[in-house]
């Protein structure tokens, strides 16, 4: 049985939580924008907001006291926080290819 938040705690677990949303987001975005302008250093800090994401977690589950399920859960949201922004940005290039016919090549 998961053990429950020890007062001294809340805090760490609520910002640390607010934390994996803000570094999440700030991942995906910062990824798409160096994909689409080709910029090392916006790769860089797409990759440091994951390393925020990944310390926040990391808060997360000791002030939380994830064990056995929880901890598990925790180690996929990490992985899939990494992986969802790259299986995005393929479906939105797969899915807004642009035809290379033109309605004039046709007639």
């Amino acid at each position: 049985m998961i053990q429950p938040v020890a007062m001294q705690d809340f805090f760490i677990t609520f910002f640390s939580s607010a934390l994996i949303i803000l570094a999440g987001a700030s991942y995906a975005l910062l990824f798409a924008w160096s994909k689409i302008n080709a910029n090392f250093r916006i790769k860089i800090a797409a990759y440091f907001s994951y390393i925020v994401l990944i310390i926040a977690v990391v808060l997360l589950t000791r002030a939380a006291n994830f064990t056995g399920y929880w901890l598990s859960l925790s180690a996929v949201m990490v992985v899939g926080y990494f992986f969802a922004p790259i299986g995005i940005w393929h479906l939105c290039i797969k899915t807004h290819v642009e035809p290379s016919i033109t309605l004039e090549e046709k007639l």
